[in-house]
């Protein structure tokens, strides 16, 4: 199973580009922002729906103007040869997330004007009865540039058709007097820090005191050019700083609340104290040093579970160059990437798969290694493994992919299952055997109770199996087992975190000294109450290929026309966007 002729271009850069970046507050400087937000979280709380709209319209005008600029600041400090498919990366994730909300979020509010409520799609019944509702495909440029796939959010037990109806778009029914969060912004992609503010914002009618993290502190400046009238008018102010300033923010009397995007090891730290004795003692006491409600999104080992079938060799080619897209993007260094392979034992197709996402890697040059310690990470997690491949040379600066094939299920100290590898480290374990059903059941147990964390994961299973009705309910009662937050079928779970209306967050039932991937939800534009997990359908092999994938050679083109399709849900922008794609 070749890998395709030509991949898109790559800069190798020996070290990392310097970017500018605002230089740190001082505590003079965030208590004084936190007085602004103060006064300006009991106007923001009583802000008539019709100025919400207009202000959500200013922020995405503004975030248009920049993000050219953006987009460049992000190839500079990644390595990234602009004007080069590669590109692409920082238009999904640093633009096309927020334009997009953006507008969901004056779609919804329109909405709550005229009728009370947020529109919501069909709501269904899952496989153990309880209450499901599509959030995806929301129009029909959505059905169209994304046929065939599908998003619904699976709600919690207990939730009525009565409630669903009651509790959604809660702030609208039961607003509060005016609330300041933190938001300590992720480092890793340019839309996180946005995107978590503008559902504080608009879901929660929180004013927003946004700390941006070192590591991409060049993007705060644009940020604040683009949301200038919400800054303006004290509903957000943007911060600098490391731990140390975070840390003295979190637990600043001005502050209601917190929300993190990062480690579970900086999230204790801030509920329980620095890691050691006396944070294992407030545990066992239950006596968190935070007195605030915190919530979170704190990554996992994301598994890509392959379910044997009949697959023609192009369709598992198809879903192998999917599996490794999301292993490569961004450098691996995202908090839902591609990190462990589960195939099943005797099957010819876990070979060919592999195989598969060894060639696309080969083809894509070996990236900058920008987020801090992944160069300890990788040393770390590669050393004296003997079957851990490295593909491609990796000069100064870069790392190399690596594949470590052959992992024992049944270890119990096997770092790979039991820690986020955070840099170009994709493993791969066999299980179970060529019967669906037992691999199935194997293979969920597995992730549920051996792999860290809850935040997203991928089945991957032909749609020729599912019209065998025992396969049909192993698959879907696996959907319904997998305590993830995001389940995906033949896709990149990714994707539901950039479309902006599912909810995005890990699977509910962490408690603050087992935080799991986190509590709580973002996004979510539909403003759904009581979720458990969003379920993203899609084919097993689609054309034009997806712009995430790294042979697709107009990708940074398609981007720019589907941001700019993403204003309005504009129909006169989807040919540039259709045949950018066609010419991928």
């Amino acid at each position: 199973m070749g890998a395709p002729a030509k991949f898109r271009e790559f800069a190798s850069h020996s070290f990392r580009p310097e970017v500018p970046a605002p230089a740190y507050s001082s505590q003079a400087q965030m208590d004084r922002a936190i007085l602004r937000l103060r006064e300006g979280a009991g106007i923001f709380a009583g802000l008539a729906t019709n100025e919400r709209i207009a202000l959500a319209g200013s922020m995405q005008k503004g975030f248009l103007r920049v993000a050219d600029r953006m987009v460049a600041a992000g190839c500079r400090a990644k390595g990234i040869t602009p004007g080069t498919p590669f590109e692409a990366e920082e238009w999904a994730l640093g633009v096309w997330g927020v334009v997009r909300q953006l507008r969901l979020i004056r779609e919804s509010l329109h909405a709550i004007n005229r009728s009370g409520n947020t529109p919501i799609g069909p709501v269904g019944r899952t496989t153990d009865n309880r209450l499901s509702v599509r959030t995806f495909p929301g129009n029909a440029i959505d059905a169209m540039l994304f046929k065939d796939m599908s998003v619904e959010v699976h709600l919690q037990s207990g939730v009525t058709e009565d409630a669903l109806e009651a509790t959604r778009a809660g702030f609208y029914k039961r607003p509060h007097d005016g609330r300041v969060a933190l938001v300590l912004g992720a480092g890793n992609m340019a839309a996180i820090p946005a995107m978590d503010v503008i559902t504080k914002m608009f879901n929660e009618g929180k004013v927003c005191l946004l700390k941006m993290n070192p590591v991409n502190a060049y993007i705060g400046p644009f940020i604040e050019e683009a949301f200038v009238d919400a800054v303006k008018r004290n509903f957000l102010v943007v911060v600098y700083g490391s731990a140390e300033e975070g840390r003295y923010l979190v637990y600043h009397d001005g502050i209601d609340e917190v929300h993190i995007t990062g480690s579970d090891r900086t999230h204790d730290a801030i509920v329980w104290g620095p890691a050691g004795p006396q944070q294992d003692e407030r545990k066992r006491r239950n006596e968190p040093l935070l007195k605030k409600p915190i919530t979170s999104e704190l990554g996992n080992v994301s598994p890509v579970i392959v379910v044997p079938g009949p697959y023609t060799e192009k369709e598992l080619c198809f879903q192998a160059e999917d599996a490794a897209s999301y292993f490569v993007m961004n450098a691996s260094f995202l908090c839902c990437s591609a990190k462990i392979l589960i195939v099943p034992k005797g099957w010819d197709g876990s070979d060919t798969f592999l195989r598969g996402v060894e060639n696309v890697c080969a083809a894509v040059p070996p990236r900058q290694a920008y987020y801090p310690g992944a160069q300890d990470r990788w040393q770390m997690l590669t050393s004296g493994r003997a079957r851990a491949e490295q593909i491609g040379s990796a000069v100064p600066g870069t790392l190399p992919w690596t594949i470590i094939t052959g992992l024992d299920p049944a270890a119990t100290d096997e770092p790979l299952f039991n820690a986020e590898p955070f840099c170009s480290v994709l493993s791969e374990t066999r299980l179970g055997s060529a019967d669906p059903l037992e691999f199935l059941d194997r293979a969920v147990d597995f992730v549920n109770n051996r792999l860290w964390r809850t935040l997203a994961a991928t089945l991957v299973v032909h749609p020729k199996s599912l019209k065998d009705p025992r396969i049909n309910e192993a698959v879907e009662r696996a959907i319904t087992r997998l305590r993830y937050g995001t389940v995906a079928v033949n896709g990149f779970h990714g994707l539901s975190f950039t479309f902006a209306s599912p909810p995005w967050g890990a699977y509910p039932g962490a408690t603050l000294d087992n935080i799991q991937s986190g509590s709580g939800f973002v996004h979510n534009t539909l403003m759904l109450e009581g979720i458990e997990k969003a379920v993203l359908r899609c084919p097993v092999a689609v054309f034009p290929k997806p712009a995430y994938f790294p042979s697709h050679r107009t990708a940074h083109k398609l981007m720019r026309n589907l941001v700019a399709m993403e204003v309005n849900a504009n129909w006169a922008k989807v040919p540039g966007v259709v045949l950018a794609a066609m010419r991928g």
